[in-house]
């Protein structure tokens, strides 16, 4: 595929025209890889059973989720304290798990492979689209996949609370990057929305606040060190403050749950 192109006295020249694919042939090539990275490290957890740990509380001995999804269950999760904590979204994730799989143990080991894949994804798609550096956003994505630390989220069952809240914690930035570059309420409900669901399934989620406050500095680069740059701090700060409830909220939910008995 050429172009012409006339220059000042009227003479043509030809050249390559740029590949319009190219921006999106990498990225998903890199999207591909990081998914088959993530599968070939992971796979081998779906040969793992439920293990003493934790797994009683959450799954084999749970009455009421091993019974998958019942109007019973849909009720005690919002209430229920597992493991002295509250994260009814993970609750929910367990017993659609027993109402696919039952207690066979590879199918909530794959829920919990499947929910890690797409995050490292997701992941990758976000740092890219803040950005704009491929290379280096698939670098962080690949150490995120594979690093040490994410062995226990992945393989353990008990942990389906770190890769659910994960994924929210990441589209929460995701939509964060959309409203810095549209902002409008729309933008801004989905933030804490995600944020609210990341909450439901572990608390954790509570520094998310904080760390867009970073992301204000760089990628986004809201916040400059420059004259007036306090200002500009507290007027972000303020931007947040709904961010900050729900974290507060989260904090005094958590504190209530951890002084009370299993």
């Amino acid at each position: 595929l050429h172009f012409v192109e006339r220059g000042p006295g009227g003479e043509v020249s030809k050249g390559r025209a740029p590949d319009l694919l190219s921006s999106v042939r990498l990225p998903l090539l890199l999207a591909s890889a990081l998914a088959l990275l993530t599968l070939l490290a992971y796979l081998p957890v779906l040969g793992n059973g439920f293990i003493l740990l934790d797994d009683g509380l959450y799954v084999t001995g749970n009455a009421w989720v091993r019974k998958g999804i019942t109007l019973d269950g849909l009720t005690r999760m919002w209430t229920a304290n597992v493991a002295n904590n509250w994260h009814p979204l993970t609750m929910l994730s367990h017993m659609l798990d027993c109402e696919l799989f039952g207690l066979a143990p590879a199918g909530h080991h794959l829920t919990s492979l499947l929910l890690h894949l797409a995050n490292v994804v997701l992941l990758f798609e976000v740092l890219r689209r803040m950005t704009g550096a491929v290379w280096p956003s698939s670098a962080a994505a690949a150490l995120f996949a594979v690093h040490p630390l994410h062995v226990e989220s992945v393989a353990w069952v008990s942990e389906r609370k770190d890769v659910l809240s994960a994924c929210f914690w990441i589209l929460a930035m995701g939509c964060y990057a959309l409203y810095v570059r549209r902002p409008s309420r729309g933008c801004y409900l989905a933030v804490a929305a995600a944020m609210l669901l990341g909450l439901m399934a572990k608390p954790m989620v509570v520094t998310l606040p904080f760390v867009l406050l970073l992301l204000d500095i760089w990628p986004l680069q809201r916040l400059r060190f420059e004259p007036g740059w306090g200002r500009r701090l507290a007027r972000l700060a303020r931007e947040k403050l709904p961010l900050f409830a729900l974290s507060a909220a989260a904090i005094l939910v958590t504190l209530r749950y951890q002084t009370t008995s299993i």
